[in-house]
């Protein structure tokens, strides 16, 4: 018999932060991931030295993880954590850092995730992405995630009867988001006929179904309610977040995720619907991904997703907002960063501090993340309820 799970009660995220894309870096990891932690410094406007706990996830921080990072910063945290699960990694930090500040193993978070892109750093970091990519891809010349991804998006093509226009419509209402948020990388409107015309990478998957790799960090902090007051410094409420892995290995080809074993108490937990949800920032490295979050998340039921996409906007000013900066299609993939992006942009909205991206009085936000692709299936499913201050 499982015992209830305990709240979040006390427990706040804050100082939402992005250190701005860029497409190539010839810095490291560890410089993106030391700027993200001095933008956290300066928003909490704390000392190095108040921070008692760090989380980070990066891909190219190796050798290094996180314990020789905090050499490299100068810090002497006595909570760590080094979390290598890509597009779930924002969320499962978000989850671990309640609980030890929660539980008083640490007072002061920083969550931090980086990555640079150097000129080959993408091509060798899929060559080691995972003994799968090693064995049995890689070699045989479908190295990264567009094969798996053309696979995983045929097979719900053939299951729910999505078009490609349906996964256009999804990448244009994104870009159209991102035209107000000003680190995007994408700067250019994207219509319909341009996302159907665009070159062919793997079929189905075309060029404007992938994100564009690149070189950045995002951040924000966990503390006690408390603090934050005491710091003056605006916050979200935790209601609730879940994380599975390796969920339904049963299943062939992956057609839903590990949201939908603990979706139920995910709302229980949370003490919220669906219906509650003002806005959704979902892990978006292919539109496919987006269509499997929305339904196995509760928005529709599953295969209707694509029905749901024709019935709505997804737009800032339009109906059910989604990636309101533009998520990875558009505002590109930093790496580990990419499972950073809609949290942080989550905490910035229930802050009120979106800027141009800013949804008019949003009080429920929800961030899902997926990662860690192999052939037929991504391992890490992730979620997260977060609610204004005053919610």
């Amino acid at each position: 018999m499982s015992h209830p799970r305990a709240s979040y009660d006390g427990v706040v995220a804050t100082v939402p932060v992005s250190i701005p894309y860029v497409r190539y870096s010839i810095q490291s990891a560890h410089w993106w991931l030391g700027h993200a932690l001095r933008e956290l410094i300066r928003g909490a406007r704390i000392n190095k030295a108040d921070i008692d706990g760090l989380c980070v996830s990066s891909f190219t921080l190796a050798p290094d993880t996180a314990v020789g990072l905090v050499q490299h910063l100068d810090m002497t945290p006595r909570w760590l954590d080094h979390i290598p699960t890509g597009g779930a990694s924002g969320i499962m930090g978000l989850r671990r850092a309640a609980r030890a500040v929660q539980c008083g193993d640490a007072e002061l978070v920083a969550c931090v995730a980086g990555d640079t892109n150097h000129v080959d750093s993408f091509r060798h970091t899929l060559s080691q992405f995972s003994r799968f990519a090693q064995d049995g891809v890689y070699p045989y010349g479908a190295g990264g995630p567009n094969a798996s991804f053309a696979l995983l998006t045929r097979n719900y093509m053939r299951e729910t009867g999505a078009t490609r226009e349906d996964f256009g419509k999804l990448c244009v209402a994104q870009r159209e988001n991102a035209l107000r948020y000003p680190h995007a990388l994408m700067k250019k409107p994207l219509t319909l006929r341009q996302y159907l015309e665009a070159r062919l990478i793997t079929d189905p998957i075309h060029l404007f179904d992938c994100v564009m790799p690149c070189a950045g960090a995002e951040g924000f902090m966990v503390m006690r309610e408390q603090r934050a007051r005491d710091l003056g410094l605006p916050f979200v409420r935790i209601l609730s977040t879940m994380e599975r892995h390796n969920a339904w290995p049963e299943d062939p080809i992956q057609i839903r995720g590990g949201w939908t074993i603990d979706r139920d108490d995910f709302y229980d937990h949370a003490g919220v619907a669906p219906a509650d949800v003002d806005f959704m920032q979902a892990y978006d490295d292919y539109p496919v991904i987006n269509m499997m979050q929305i339904e196995d998340l509760g928005f529709c039921a599953k295969g209707e997703a694509p029905e749901f996409v024709r019935d709505h906007t997804f737009t800032i000013d339009g109906s059910f907002p989604f990636n309101t900066c533009g998520g990875q299609l558009s505002v590109g993939q930093a790496g580990a960063a990419g499972g950073y992006l809609g949290l942080v942009e989550a905490v910035r909205q229930l802050t009120g501090s979106a800027g141009g991206t800013q949804l008019k009085n949003p009080r429920i936000g929800l961030i899902s993340g997926f990662g860690m692709i192999n052939y037929d299936r991504g391992l890490c499913t992730a979620a997260a309820l977060l609610a204004r201050s005053d919610a």
